[in-house]
């Protein structure tokens, strides 16, 4: 049996952070990383323009040989895994999977809320979508949620200019207008896997009272789980430890920026997705 890498996917640098929970939680598999950087950010874009970038990017994976795809990306796993599921991978690749970011959180945070008053950070696309109100609501019909945009937070991140006073600013501003809508909010679920990154800044400008939960640790927990309840996926994964990364942008500028998300140098490389 021929062995291949879980293939993990996002717009751009973001889904580096859940990348790196897996690679320590789960240092064993092999991964193949996609930013989707020439065409990101996905959060202002149409559901149907991410379900197309995603599903070439899910179709590029499968031609890699890859068995398993996460799409570490909230705006793809809101606006295109569902589709994706349900109508392209009968016919495309019945024996593969493509998971998303957001159902693991919504699993989870039943276990962290006493007031049963939640928070969604995220970007504006995956706010509109509604995903992590369905998901929530679903297995928890009991936790009231509220929800925010964020629209600056992902370009102060990839534009690293969050460490300043502009940068603060409209941190302190996001997480005072959720609070403000609903003030017994004892949990925040950081929906976009760029906002790891604000953490120091999120917590400064949030009540100690209030738990804030980022999404990176809490897939690597949830796909260790799911492998061991799907062996017949398990088996199908190599396990060398290596990791690939691909850009559809310049591989010099990814490179850079990816070690504000990894803490280490890598060498990327430039792929074109397939339509």
């Amino acid at each position: 049996m021929s062995k291949k890498p879980i293939g993990i996917f996002d717009s751009g640098y973001g889904g580096l952070t859940v990348l790196k929970s897996l690679t320590d939680q789960l240092p064993e598999y092999d991964y193949i990383y996609i930013g989707d950087n020439a065409r990101t950010p996905y959060g202002t874009r149409s559901f149907d323009v991410v379900y197309e970038y995603t599903l070439q990017a899910v179709k590029t994976f499968f031609e890699m040989g890859c068995e398993l795809v996460i799409l570490a990306c909230n705006t793809a796993s809101a606006k295109a895994l569902r589709n994706i599921q349900q109508n392209d991978l009968p016919r495309l690749a019945p024996n593969k999977r493509v998971l998303g970011v957001i159902r693991p959180s919504a699993e989870i945070v039943g276990t962290h809320t006493t007031s049963k008053h939640v928070g969604i950070l995220g970007t504006t696309g995956t706010v509109n979508s509604n995903s992590y109100v369905i998901e929530i609501n679903k297995l928890h019909p009991q936790i009231q949620i509220t929800q925010e945009a964020c629209p600056i937070w992902v370009p102060l991140v990839e534009n690293n200019q969050f460490d300043n006073e502009g940068g603060s600013y409209f941190v302190k501003h996001h997480i005072d207008n959720i609070l403000q809508k609903d003030s017994q909010i004892d949990t925040l679920i950081l929906g976009c896997t760029h906002y790891p990154i604000l953490i120091d800044l999120i917590k400064k400008h949030t009540p100690e009272n209030i738990t804030i939960l980022s999404q990176g640790e809490i897939v690597a927990a949830s796909l260790k789980d799911y492998l061991k309840r799907h062996p017949e996926i398990d088996v199908k994964c190599s396990k060398n430890g290596n990791t690939t990364y691909f850009t559809t942008d310049a591989p010099a500028a990814f490179d850079k920026n990816a070690k504000l998300f990894l803490g280490k140098i890598i060498q990327s490389k430039k792929i074109h997705l397939i339509d």
